[in-house]
């Protein structure tokens, strides 16, 4: 049977926080997107950010066919235990040469990991959708890209971003607010194959993310009022419920690269279909 393992990456107290809001977490997320369109495949999760955690089963690296690096709410350059562990997870995993995806957090520690930067984006929050990411001659040959339009949008949240890619890696997207939107970066005996927004994220992803988040959505201007950001947010949760509806995707700017679960996911599909199943 092929596993994976998804290296959840927020801390115990905010998995616990997330579960009492009925959120679900990082490693949640990602196990019903690969589930979605890959139901064979074996999940496992390990908790990188908590101290003690081992992998779990009794398991090692080698019975695994890849590692997932989930989103988290962490910074990549602060010293403590949750971040410096899952970095040193990252580079374990490379070492035993496995394949490894990870998304924004995933991004920013493989970055690390293999000798590059993250830094605070001056631009701030970048929150909902990820505007006109445009794949650059490089991305638009690489495997991961290979169902995806040249310039599409994308689920996102991040303040961060990698501001240098390390010694060998290749940047493949861009967009306006972070010039760093995908990569392949080596590292080990293997490479991480990464972005910086939510290719697991769903709709029903961001309605959470409008609540959680919203007194700090309306005093950075994203919304005037608490009215003005539940209108958007239920548009959303509408959208969600039915991404048939044409005309609230037409209000929202979204289309068929956000709306269609196979077309959002294809960065994780692709991956997984070549790297983990070898299967091109």
């Amino acid at each position: 049977m092929t596993r994976l393992l998804l290296l959840e990456g927020n801390t115990a107290d905010k998995r616990a926080k997330a579960q009492q809001l009925g959120v679900r977490s990082s490693s949640e997320i990602y196990a019903q997107a690969i589930a979605a369109h890959f139901p064979e495949i074996a999940l496992d999760v390990l908790n990188g950010a908590d101290p003690g955690e081992q992998i779990p089963g009794g398991r090692t690296w080698a019975d695994y066919a890849g590692v997932v690096i989930t989103g988290s709410s962490l910074h990549a350059y602060d010293p403590d235990f949750a971040v410096t562990n899952q970095i040193a997870l990252v580079a374990e995993a490379a070492e035993a040469g496995l394949p490894i995806f990870g998304s924004c957090w995933g991004l920013q520690i493989a970055a690390v990991a293999a000798g590059g930067e993250v830094a605070f984006n001056p631009k701030g929050r970048e929150v909902g959708f990820a505007r006109k990411i445009a794949l650059n001659d490089q991305g638009s040959k690489h495997l991961m890209f290979r169902d995806k339009a040249p310039v599409f949008d994308a689920p996102c949240i991040h303040y961060d971003e990698v501001v240098r890619l390390p010694e060998g890696a290749t940047l493949l997207a861009s967009n306006a607010h972070s010039q760093v939107q995908a990569a392949v970066i080596p590292l080990g005996r293997s490479e991480v194959w990464a972005v910086q927004y939510h290719p697991e994220f769903d709709l029903a992803q961001l309605v959470q993310l409008y609540t959680l988040y919203a007194d700090d959505m309306i005093s950075q201007g994203f919304f005037a009022d608490q009215a003005d950001l539940v209108a958007y947010r239920d548009k959303i949760a509408a959208l969600a419920a039915d991404p048939s509806q044409a005309g609230l995707a037409w209000q929202l700017g979204v289309d068929e690269d956000v709306t269609d679960d196979r077309t959002r996911r294809a960065e994780i599909i692709a991956w997984i279909e070549t790297r983990v199943l070898n299967d091109t």
